[in-house]
C-alpha cells in the first residue's frame, strides 16, 4: 500500500512535467499555430504505454493523437532495440499515431537503472498540407507510421528530410518539429531526476496507485448518476456533404459503470470521419466534465467506460477514410452525450454549443517573400448555457481549447487583413440562462490564388436548448460580390475578395419567462436580446 501523500507528490510531480514541456513547446515553436494558438499537447505514460498525465493546457481531443501509439512502437520495436535517446515520429491515424495527419506525435523512452520506465510525448498540429482534397486519407498529407526520428540522440537526417519535403511549409515543420525534440529531452531529464529521488520502484508503484485512485473516484462519480438507459439523437451537417448524418447514442448507466453505444451512417468520402481513439477520447471528456470534473486524466478513468461503434461507420472508420475534420464530428459526440444525460444529470449537462470547431484555410505564395503560406485558424463560438449560468460568448468549447490568433500577428504574417472580428447579437438562444454568442470574421485577401477552405457545422441545424431554453443561432458564410462561389467548403480567391465566417451560437437553459429582470436589461444593453423582446417576452422596460 502507497503512502498516500506520496502518491499525491509524485502525481503533482508528474503534472509540473508535462506542464513544463507543454510551455518549452510553445515558446521554443517558430509557427503561429504553436507559438500563438497553442495548438499542442504534452503527455506522459506508463511503460506499458498508460497516459499517466496530460497537460492542462491541451485540448482533450488530443488524447485521440496519444492513444496507442506507445502500444504500437513496442509492437514494431522489439525489446532490447530502443535505447536512451531515441525518439519517435508518427502521425498515422490507422496505425496507432494520431488522430488526424496535421497532428504529428513525438514519443520518448525513459530508462530507469537500464529499463523503461515511462514515455514522454508531445503533439503539435502543424498548419501544412494546404490545397488538399478529402475523398480518402491519401489525399490529406504525408503518413507517418511510428518510426524512429532519432537514434541515441542523433536525428535521423534522411527521414528528417524525406518529411520536410513533403510540406508545403518545410522551414516551419523544421523548426516545429526540434522545438518538439527539445521539449521530450526536457521531459526526460525532468523524469529521470524525479526518479533520482524517489528510486524506480517507488515510481512504478506510485503510478499504479494514481490510476487505481483515478478509477476508484470515476467510479464513484458514475455511481451517483441514476441507473438507467438515455438515448440521444441529433443531426450532422459540415460543407463537404450534400446531406446532414443522423447521429445517436443510448447511455446505460449500471452500479459504477457506463456503456455508450453509438450509431452512425457508413464512413462518407469527406474528412469528418472519427477514427476510434478520437471517438474515445471524445467520450472520456464528456464523462468526465458530466460527473466529476475534477478527476485527473489519466488512463484510470477509462476502466469503468464501455464505448461501441459501428466498424466502417463516420464515429469508427477505417482505412482509407479521410479523417483532418474529424474535429467537427467529435463535438457533435458531446452535444450527444450531454442530451442523452440531461435527464440524470441536468445540474451539470449545458446546452448545445456552437456544436463546431470551425476552421478556416487559407493558403497560397506570399510574393512578399516569395514562400508558400498556409494560414489555419480556428473560430469560437457559443458555449452553452447551464443551470444557474449563461453560455461564455465567443469560445473554444469542448474537444477544442486553442488560443485564437491576435490580429497583429496574422497580419504581419500572412498576406490577409482582418476587416470585422465581432460578437454576433442575438446568436445566443434564450432562457432563463441564455446560451453564448457565435463570432463574425471578415478576412480580406491581398494575395492572387488564394485557396480558402472552410471546416464548419451547424449551418443548417441548430444548437439546441434544454428545459425549454431556445436554440442559438446557425453558422453561415460570406462571400464579398464576384467571388468564386464555395463549391463543398473550397474557393479560391482573388486580391480585394472578402469572406465573412459567422460562428454559431449557444442553447439557452430553461424557460426564457423565468429570467429576472435585471438580467434581462442587462442583456438589453450588451446587444444579446432587443428592447422589443425584452417588453414582449418579459415585460421588461430597457
Amino acid at each position: 500500500m502507497q503512502d498516500p501523500v506520496l502518491v499525491e507528490v509524485i502525481g503533482s510531480a508528474l503534472s509540473s512535467i508535462v506542464e513544463e514541456m507543454g510551455e518549452t513547446l510553445v515558446r521554443a515553436a517558430y509557427s503561429t499555430n504553436i507559438k500563438e494558438r497553442r495548438d499542442c499537447t504534452a503527455s506522459v505514460f506508463d511503460a506499458c504505454g498508460r497516459m499517466l498525465a496530460q497537460d492542462e493546457g491541451g485540448s482533450p481531443l488530443h488524447l485521440g493523437s496519444l492513444m496507442g501509439i506507445v502500444d504500437e512502437i513496442t509492437r514494431r520495436y522489439p525489446a532490447g532495440t530502443i535505447d536512451e535517446g531515441d525518439t519517435f515520429i508518427g502521425n498515422d491515424p490507422f496505425t496507432g499515431g494520431g488522430s488526424h495527419l496535421p497532428d504529428i506525435v513525438l514519443v520518448s523512452p525513459v530508462f530507469t537503472a537500464g529499463e523503461i520506465t515511462a514515455w514522454v510525448a508531445n503533439l503539435a498540429h502543424h498548419a501544412d498540407f494546404g490545397d488538399r482534397g478529402h475523398a480518402h486519407i491519401f489525399q490529406e498529407g504525408l503518413r507517418i507510421p511510428p518510426v524512429r526520428l532519432m537514434r541515441r540522440g542523433e536525428l535521423q537526417t534522411d527521414l528528417f528530410e524525406l518529411i520536410l519535403l513533403n510540406c508545403q511549409v518545410p522551414h516551419e515543420r523544421r523548426a516545429d518539429l526540434r522545438a518538439q525534440i527539445a521539449a521530450n529531452r526536457l521531459a526526460v531529464t525532468r523524469f529521470t531526476e524525479l526518479a533520482g529521488r524517489y528510486g524506480r520502484d517507488t515510481l512504478v508503484a506510485a503510478s499504479e496507485a494514481l490510476l487505481d485512485y483515478t478509477e476508484r473516484r470515476t467510479r464513484a462519480a458514475i455511481a451517483k448518476v441514476p441507473d438507467g438507459t438515455y438515448a440521444f439523437t441529433d443531426r450532422f451537417d459540415c460543407p463537404e456533404l450534400d446531406e446532414e448524418l443522423d447521429l445517436g447514442v443510448t447511455v446505460t448507466v449500471t452500479g459504477d459503470e457506463a456503456v455508450f453505444d453509438f450509431t452512425a451512417p457508413p464512413q462518407v468520402r469527406a474528412s469528418v470521419n472519427v477514427v476510434w481513439t478520437a471517438l474515445h477520447a471524445a467520450v472520456y471528456y464528456s464523462l468526465k466534465t458530466l460527473v466529476d470534473p475534477d478527476i485527473v486524466p489519466n488512463a484510470g478513468l477509462h476502466r469503468p467506460v464501455t464505448i461501441n461503434a459501428p466498424r466502417a461507420s463516420v464515429l469508427n472508420c477505417v482505412e482509407p477514410a479521410a479523417v483532418n475534420g474529424r474535429s467537427e464530428t467529435c463535438q457533435r459526440v458531446v452535444d450527444l452525450i450531454h442530451g442523452a444525460l440531461a435527464a440524470a444529470v441536468p445540474e451539470t449537462v449545458t446546452a448545445a454549443s456552437n456544436g463546431a470547431n470551425t476552421g478556416v484555410h487559407f493558403s497560397g505564395v506570399d510574393s512578399r517573400t516569395g514562400r508558400y503560406f498556409v494560414y489555419l485558424e480556428t473560430i469560437g463560438g457559443g458555449c452553452g448555457a447551464r443551470l444557474g449560468k449563461d453560455g461564455m460568448d465567443g469560445v473554444q468549447v469542448h474537444m477544442t481549447n486553442t488560443s485564437n490568433l491576435p490580429v497583429e500577428a496574422l497580419e504581419t504574417e500572412y498576406p490577409l487583413v482582418v476587416e470585422e472580428y465581432a460578437l454576433i447579437d442575438g446568436s445566443g438562444g434564450d432562457g432563463r440562462t441564455r446560451g453564448g454568442m457565435g463570432i463574425r470574421r471578415t478576412v480580406r485577401v491581398e494575395e492572387a490564388d488564394v485557396h480558402f477552405w472552410l471546416d464548419t457545422s451547424r449551418q443548417r441545424s441548430r444548437p439546441w436548448g434544454l428545459f425549454g431554453g431556445e436554440p442559438g443561432e446557425r453558422a453561415g458564410m460570406e462571400l464579398s460580390k464576384g467571388a468564386q462561389p464555395i463549391e463543398h467548403g473550397y474557393t479560391r480567391l482573388q486580391p480585394g475578395d472578402r469572406v465573412s465566417v459567422l460562428t454559431a451560437g449557444a442553447g439557452g437553459y430553461g424557460p426564457p419567462s423565468e429570467r429576472d429582470a435585471e438580467r434581462v436589461r442587462r442583456d438589453v444593453a450588451e446587444g444579446r436580446i432587443s428592447a422589443e423582446r425584452a417588453r414582449e417576452v418579459y415585460g421588461v422596460e430597457s
